[in-house]
């Protein structure tokens, strides 16, 4: 269940962020698409971004971690390559994409979060 409620949380960001940003798009706003876009990034995120993460352990050293911002928006247009209906513009597009659906996933999970305790269901001990 927990991973439903993760889904729909990013379904949602991915909505919001690319109604916030003109060089991202869903097409048609369409809610079934942002899940398959939330869904590939979460896969993205699970798989692909580990192995690149330590292919560029150099890099990320020597920038001090600001390399992963870039694997991050790498993610992002891979996420766009394989989706029908999921556009991004460039690179530009994809790292601010990538900011404003962290900033969105926080928001969402700390009502959701702030809900569960309202309701006696604190799950911060799991």
């Amino acid at each position: 269940m927990d991973f439903i409620i993760k889904l729909i949380i990013s379904t949602l960001a991915v909505l919001i962020s690319s109604y916030l940003l003109p060089g991202v798009s869903i097409e048609g706003n369409n809610f079934f698409t942002a899940v398959i876009v939330a869904a590939v990034l979460a896969f993205l995120n699970a798989v692909v971004k580990p192995i690149m993460i330590v292919l560029t352990i150099p890099i990320t050293i020597v920038t001090l971690g600001f390399f992963l911002i870039v694997i991050n928006a790498c993610m992002i247009l891979l996420a766009s390559k394989l989706v029908a209906g999921f556009h991004v513009d460039g690179f530009w597009w994809a790292l601010l994409f990538s900011f404003i659906l962290s900033i969105v996933t926080s928001i969402l999970e700390s009502l959701k979060q702030k809900d569960q305790r309202d309701n006696g269901h604190d799950d911060s001990n799991h």
